[in-house]
């Protein structure tokens, strides 16, 4: 028996392992370079949405759609806390005279965009 063989039925090659050719594949999956958005998209797609998930998986699209949710989400969060900040009064000269109660309601800011990005976009 051939080590190899190729079929140009379908364009698959086969390796021989033991008494079985297996085929040759191979995920065609771009590098990852998703940040938090994207790993809560990837977690909540195995846990929650299994089909999806094993769906982009399996057409070697899972990396583009986790990265391009990561992305579009942390551009949605930095959108809504400049929003936000500038709604609430949350300013530069704030932060110079009261350093302490800028940060509290910049982290108070973040968290809420960011809870919003998480339902909006990440969680759906």
């Amino acid at each position: 028996m051939e080590k190899q063989i190729y079929d140009k039925n379908n364009g698959l090659s086969y390796t021989l392992h033991g008494d079985y050719y297996i085929p040759d594949l191979k995920l065609n999956e771009e590098e990852p370079i998703y940040g938090k958005y994207g790993m809560l998209r990837k977690e909540f797609l195995r846990e929650y949405r299994s089909a999806k998930y094993q769906y982009l998986l399996l057409i070697g699209k899972l990396t583009t759609h986790l990265n391009q949710v990561d992305q579009e989400a942390r551009e949605q969060v930095w959108m809504l806390v400049e929003q936000m900040a500038e709604k609430q009064g949350v300013t530069e000269k704030l932060k110079m005279q009261n350093a302490m109660e800028w940060v509290g309601l910049m982290n108070n800011i973040r968290d809420s965009a960011e809870k919003i990005v998480l339902e909006t976009i990440v969680y759906v």
